[in-house]
């Protein structure tokens, strides 16, 4: 039975009705390793929406999108996954709603939760498209994460190995698969090296991966600038002009709300910080600036003094 399609009105209206992602919630459907049951965003589009949560054993490391599109002649699948396992469990969906095989899968950055999942979709004999720099970030990072999965996963890690892309891209590729258009593109630095947006162009439909963030706090790692990630947000992001956007955690929504929860967080942060270093203030100072306005959003207390401080080493400096 196919999962209820989220209508245009809903998504317009702010997040996608049902279960808010919610890093509260434990499992959202026992009977599978995924954390969630795949839902129809528009025709033919499917997601898994991964736990707010960090990784962890409960959730299997699904803690980000899963998608997949359906596109007449072939499934693309967008992100490997966390684990073998997950992969798999994913794979177990995609085989109950079609039997159009499985004929690309896209990582959308080098994070453990996109790529280690590769390892199950080779077995299969599917090959894999990455951004160069996602395939460099794999290469070497990516015994670090999966000793990380390792460790929280346990048993649910069994069978996972590194495994690097076919094939890689360094601005943008076109896939022409049964009635589909998919542009894989990287639209310039934003949240994670080699960060990556599939664009169908025709629905409208942008899957974002971490360029875009809007029910749980975005992380800014140590390798995350700021101020070109706003660039980027402002120069190509936004100009897709997509109707619907799924994005890297969370539920499918509209650009008003990531924008809010993403573009707009990072230039108030800039904002705040550039006050606290006109003023005089320290990088201790720093990690009390006010952002009380984005406290309801999940991993809020994991992350908005980490996002303070790395902002002022940014900026301290400019």
């Amino acid at each position: 039975m196919k999962a209820a399609v989220f209508s245009g009105t809903l998504m317009l209206g702010g997040a996608a009705t049902g279960v808010m992602a919610n890093q509260s919630i434990p499992d959202q459907y026992p009977d599978s390793l995924l954390y969630s049951a795949p839902v129809e965003v528009i025709p033919n589009v499917w997601t898994s929406i991964g736990q707010t949560a960090p990784g962890n054993y409960e959730n299997a490391g699904h803690n980000n999108n899963l998608s997949f599109i359906v596109t007449g002649d072939g499934v693309v699948v967008v992100n490997g996954g966390a684990s073998w396992k997950l992969a798999e469990a994913l794979h177990d969906e995609i085989v109950k709603i079609t039997d159009q095989p499985v004929k690309l899968v896209i990582d959308e950055n080098g994070q453990g939760h996109a790529f280690l999942g590769n390892s199950y979709w080779a077995d299969q004999g599917v090959p894999i498209l990455a951004h160069v720099d996602t395939a460099h970030e794999i290469e070497e990072r990516g015994d670090f994460s999966l000793q990380a999965l390792q460790r929280y996963a346990k048993e649910r890690a069994e069978n996972t190995r590194v495994v690097g892309p076919d094939e890689t891209f360094e601005d943008k590729k076109v896939i022409e698969m049964g009635d589909m258009t998919i542009e894989v593109l990287y639209l310039g630095h934003a949240h994670s090296p080699g960060d990556t947006q599939v664009w169908l162009p025709e629905q409208k439909l942008v899957i974002a991966g971490d360029m875009a963030f809007h029910e749980r706090m975005l992380p800014i790692f140590p390798d995350t600038i700021v101020k070109d990630w706003i660039e980027t947000w402002e120069t190509e992001f936004e100009e897709l002009g997509a109707l619907y956007v799924i994005p890297g955690h969370g539920h499918p929504t509209n650009m008003d709300q990531v924008r809010r929860y993403t573009r707009d967080y990072l230039v108030y942060l800039r904002e705040k910080v550039g006050e606290h270093i006109d003023n005089g203030g320290d990088l201790s100072g720093a990690y009390y600036i006010d952002q009380e306005a984005y406290k309801s959003l999940d991993t809020f207390e994991e992350l908005a003094t980490k996002n303070a401080g790395r902002v002022f080493e940014q900026m301290e400096w400019e």
